[in-house]
């Protein structure tokens, strides 16, 4: 809920500039002895290393911030933390005046003087995920290493900020602070509370302030919501006065009321609009068939929003007109994601179908509550157009996103339709699992050495395929053919030799993605005297350590539902045949299915295996039932077939 409400004012903000300044750790604190002499946490007993202190400066009005770390390492595991990254993205953000060192058990100090590297985490969006990272010596088990730095942002204006209050390590002591931006409203809001004893937000002077002790570490699972919206956090809310409202639904029309004037700008020029339309679309045209090719026609502008990072040098060179409206977009061939959604829009408005912008929040970053009122987490925009007799959902911003689909990570989620009196909450559409599938189809031989060799045929549709696309699209051709031969090594459980032998289309949003490989897959069977065993789950690698643990924190959180299917036909040497074969199996508990079947006829065994995940989440305390139906595949893709070798010299 809201904990409370600033306006701070610029003069108030100078006043306790001073106060602000002296809060930041200007040198190293002392270490008590107690601290140097500490074996073990009694509050995090299995911890390999805790924070004694954190401490987090942020000023949003100088874009900056200063942060201060000490850790105790406790084990020799605890030892790892010695390797330090800290995260920033490059050309928006720059970290400075980092420095860091060692004190032994005994006291003594080595400071950091070594090589500090920039090294690539991710890309995405036009940004370019990137650490500072570096290596502190003579760390040993009772060492508290410590390390600071500012963080810059490049640009200089701020519209929300955070404190992440649990991270991996349990936390002695957190001291925390802001100073606001003075020209923008100002809340805040815990949207799942405090750690025990801690008391919200202060506001002193014009510097927000919060302490924290004993905070628990924060566990980090596989298949989990996005992790900083489960963290206990403050968030601050930035708002100019005219949207800072004080009850829910005011606050929610007076932004889709805002956000609908700059939509019907952006796309006002109709006739222009109704040109372009009339040259794509025949009269005879069912409605479908002319959105899909208003669709196309706007998947062919160029995305800036998922363009790889320019260099400097490069964007010097490549100085873009800023696009105003629609038809800006129509004449350069360029926009970002929300520009090209919007054209969408304004050409299918122009086609006499009905159509609306939808803003949602990524569920890859946010588990958006609209009770909290925070707008700025309505990140992307989506269009929603409705036909005679049915309606889809279109994102024509996310490139390699087909028709009628979105994008995983805004799918199953409340989005603001926007109107001219402000708008109404819609849920977005969830794929249904046949709509994204995975087919791996194999024709393969055994040898008389227990190997398995052949082809084999993978086919992504659906999102399967558009997120693959997505993630390589800046990929060369050895890197995405490695790309896709490790996801199908991911597939077999054994070790397998493999090779792609065609050109799978990357650059389509529609079609599926077809990557065809030769196999091998080397000691297949497992001799038992007279007899080879031989596992049906050719492709049951990933599944092979899913959900082992009997417990779990956290919910478990799926991109979207699929379907996967194997279908591999092994043809046996001569004379062998299988003597023993298991029966068809199903498990289905609705929200998940698995299905097997073997054959034999003339020499040759079919294995058929269909898996189908049909939810995006699943409450914790529904876990048990899944981690049961994954030890059911596991059990049934380990069923074996009993294959007994023909005598030497059966023809």
């Amino acid at each position: 809920m809201l904990q409370g409400v600033a306006r701070i004012g610029a003069l108030c903000a100078l006043l306790t500039l001073a106060l602000a300044m002296s809060a930041r750790a200007a040198d190293w604190q002392p270490i008590s002895p107690e601290d140097l002499q500490l074996t073990r946490e009694p509050k995090a007993p299995t911890a390999s290393a805790i924070y004694l202190y954190r401490q987090i400066d942020r000023s949003d009005s100088k874009s900056e911030e200063a942060v201060y770390l000490r850790i105790k390492i406790l084990t020799d595991e605890g030892r790892q933390y010695a390797n330090v990254d800290i995260p920033y993205v490059q050309d928006a953000e720059s970290i400075r005046d980092l420095q860091a060192r060692t004190i032994r058990p005994d006291g003594t100090i080595i400071d950091f003087n070594g090589t500090v590297y920039d090294k690539p985490l991710i890309k995405a969006r036009g940004f370019s995920g990137m650490s500072k990272s570096f290596t502190l010596s003579g760390v040993e088990t009772g060492s508290i290493i410590e390390y600071r730095y500012r963080r810059l942002r490049t640009f200089n204006w701020v519209f929300s900020s955070q404190w992440l209050l649990n991270e991996d390590l349990f936390t002695r002591h957190a001291v925390f602070s802001l100073r606001p931006e003075t020209r923008l409203m100002l809340r805040w809001s815990t949207p799942i509370g405090l750690p025990a004893n801690t008391q919200g937000p202060t506001n002193e002077h014009g510097t927000i302030r919060l302490e924290a002790r004993d905070v628990p570490a924060f566990v980090i699972e596989d298949f989990m919501p996005p992790p900083n919206a489960l963290r206990f956090r403050v968030e601050f809310i930035y708002e100019i006065d005219d949207t800072d409202q004080k009850d829910e639904a005011s606050y929610w029309r007076a932004f889709g009321k805002s956000l609908f004037k700059d939509l019907a700008w952006f796309a006002r020029d109709e006739a222009a609009l109704k040109r372009e339309v009339d040259r794509l679309i025949a009269s005879a045209d069912s409605s479908e068939t002319k959105a899909r090719k208003i669709y196309a026609r706007v998947q062919q502008i160029h995305n800036v929003s998922f363009e790889r990072g320019l260099t400097e040098q490069e964007a010097q060179r490549d100085k873009r007109a800023d696009n105003r409206n629609a038809i800006d977009l129509l004449k350069r061939g360029y926009g970002s994601a929300d520009d090209i959604n919007w054209l969408l829009y304004g050409l299918l408005r122009a086609a006499n179908l009905e159509s609306f912008v939808v803003m949602v929040s990524p569920r890859d970053t946010y588990l958006f509550n609209l009770h909290m009122m925070n707008a700025h987490e309505l990140t992307r925009s989506v269009v929603l157009v409705n036909f005679e007799d049915s309606a889809a959902f279109l994102d024509a911003g996310t490139p390699f996103t087909p028709f009628g689909l979105l994008p995983w990570n805004a799918t199953g989620i409340s989005g603001l339709l926007l109107t001219a009196s402000g708008g109404k909450w819609v849920p977005t559409s969830v794929p249904a699992p046949i709509e994204s599938r995975v087919e791996r189809k194999g024709t393969v031989k055994l040898t008389s050495s227990g190997s398995l060799e052949g082809k084999v045929t993978v086919t992504y549709s659906g999102l399967e395929a558009a997120w693959r696309r997505l993630a390589e699209r800046n990929a060369d051709a050895p890197e995405r053919r490695q790309f896709l031969e490790q996801d199908l090594q991911a597939g077999v459980p054994v070790g397998i030799e493999l090779k792609l032998t065609n050109a799978p289309d990357w650059t389509s949003a529609e079609p599926p993605l077809v990557a065809e490989f030769d196999i091998r897959v080397p000691g297949w069977l497992a001799t038992a005297g007279s007899r080879a065993l031989m596992p049906t789950g050719v492709f049951g690698g990933v599944e092979k350590h899913l959900f082992e643990y009997g417990a779990r924190v956290h919910p478990l959180y799926f991109m979207f539902p699929y379907q996967h299917s194997d279908e591999v036909a092994i043809e046996l040497p001569t004379g062998w045949r299988a003597s023993a074969i298991p029966k068809p199996h199903t498990n289905d508990i609705k929200i998940a299915k698995y299905a097997t079947d073997v054959q034999e006829a003339g020499g040759t065994l079919s294995l058929k295996r269909d898996l189908v995940l049909n939810t995006i989440l699943v409450e914790q305390k529904f876990y048990d039932k899944m981690h049961d139906f994954y030890q059911d595949v596991r059990a049934g893709d380990d069923e074996t077939i009993i294959v007994t070798p023909g005598l030497k010299g059966a023809p």
